[in-house]
């Protein structure tokens, strides 16, 4: 029964993308400034070697035509108009005689290269314009879609009651934010439920299953007393959504049997005592200083969509001890793979983690921060599924960091 999502889960481990590797923030802030002051300074560059050139009298003025090439330079390397004007005017020295004494000068010559000297900065100078009108458009589509993610995947306060909480995401989609992966924790009167999950698929293309599952769990925490009832309205609505006409995209109608969603729910009171249901998910970590083992060893239940929940659900139940507390995770975690083909061991690192804070408890922000560093240093930037990490620990357990 668990065929289709064992191919899904294959082919999310071997099917690894092209990014390009993300190199640390110093070294990216020294390369961004060395090469903005390169392009900034190659048009007049440009111009010094054609006019030594043309000084040096064995170029017999034909040098001069090649600095019609400054303004067109600087627009493609700058894009901004003052580069070009900078650049046309530089390169207006065609006008002036050069080169050696007595040497007789091609007035035509000139007159032509000055002829397309202007040419170029009057072109350049109207796509230096175009550009900048089409960054400022992507600016603001970037914010916008910046902000309706942001609506989807929500940032969590850092304290949510007595619990301290942290999430963060790492998309495999290059230029989205989020993909297929959905988290939210949500206080109630029954304590903090958190809902952490794994559309099939990652990219745009999962952003609408994952707003659907999200808003249904954002209602039905607050309305079901039990966390069997929020596990059968998530799968209820993820049902009413891919048969929605518009759940899907239509090249992928044919496979709504192979649509699936892994979830894990865990509810968590003010003391500690905890309840947890797992349809497919990895079961979370439970940590402490000096250990990291997994919540459960159980075979959870199949992904919501695959098939019909049973009657009866059995909860896992337990309490988390003093200075304890909970990693859950998507599987891209585990399925990054560096350049080896090796998969980042995440129990490994997680203790790593822990041991470099010790003696004091990491807090959660900067566990999630430090493990998801090690993700992407692991892939060196190429990852093949999303990744979702939420932390979860008692305010006894955290230490400012």
């Amino acid at each position: 029964m668990n065929r289709s999502w064992a191919r899904w889960r294959g082919t999310a481990r071997h099917c690894v993308r092209a990014w390009r590797p993300l190199p640390p923030v110093e070294d990216e802030t020294l390369r961004g400034f060395v090469r903005r002051l390169f392009v900034l300074v190659l048009p007049g560059i440009w111009v010094a070697v054609i006019l030594t050139w043309e000084l040096t009298g064995t170029g017999h003025a034909q040098p001069l035509q090649l600095l019609a090439a400054a303004p067109a330079i600087a627009c493609a390397g700058t894009g901004r108009r003052e580069c070009v004007v900078l650049g046309g005017l530089c390169a207006l020295i065609a006008l002036v005689p050069l080169g050696a004494a007595g040497q007789d000068t091609a007035t035509a010559t000139r007159l032509g290269t000055c002829a397309a000297i202007l040419v170029v900065v009057a072109a350049s100078y109207l796509t230096a314009g175009r550009r900048a009108r089409l960054l400022r458009e992507l600016a603001r589509t970037r914010d916008v879609a910046e902000a309706a993610q942001r609506l989807v995947l929500r940032p969590l306060p850092e304290r949510i009651g007595p619990l301290r909480v942290a999430a963060g995401h790492l998309s495999a989609g290059e230029g989205t934010l989020i993909g297929g992966d959905l988290y939210d924790a949500v206080p109630t009167q029954y304590g903090l439920r958190v809902v952490i999950g794994d559309v099939r698929g990652h990219g745009l293309a999962a952003v609408g299953t994952v707003s659907a599952m999200l808003g249904c769990f954002r209602e039905a925490a607050h309305d079901e007393p039990e966390l069997s009832g929020v596990l059968r309205r998530l799968d209820r609505a993820l049902a009413r959504h891919l048969a929605e006409p518009g759940g899907r995209p239509a090249a992928e109608a044919a496979e709504t049997a192979e649509e699936f969603v892994t979830v894990l729910l865990l509810q968590v009171a003010p003391g500690g005592e905890y309840t947890a249901l797992n349809c497919g998910h990895p079961w979370p970590y439970r940590f402490s200083s000096g250990t990291a083992e997994p919540l459960a060893e159980d075979e959870p239940l199949p992904p919501l969509g695959l098939f019909p929940l049973p009657d009866r659900l059995h909860p896992l139940s337990g309490r988390l001890a003093d200075r304890e507390g909970l990693l859950l995770y998507t599987d891209g975690a585990e399925d990054a793979r560096d350049a080896h083909g090796a998969f980042f061991p995440l129990r490994t690192e997680l203790l790593a983690c822990l041991s470099e804070a010790a003696p004091h408890p990491l807090a959660p922000g900067a566990l999630v921060a430090a493990v998801r560093d090690r993700i992407v240093r692991h892939a060196g930037g190429r990852l093949s599924d999303d990744v979702a990490l939420l932390a979860l620990t008692g305010p006894q357990l955290s230490h400012p960091v």
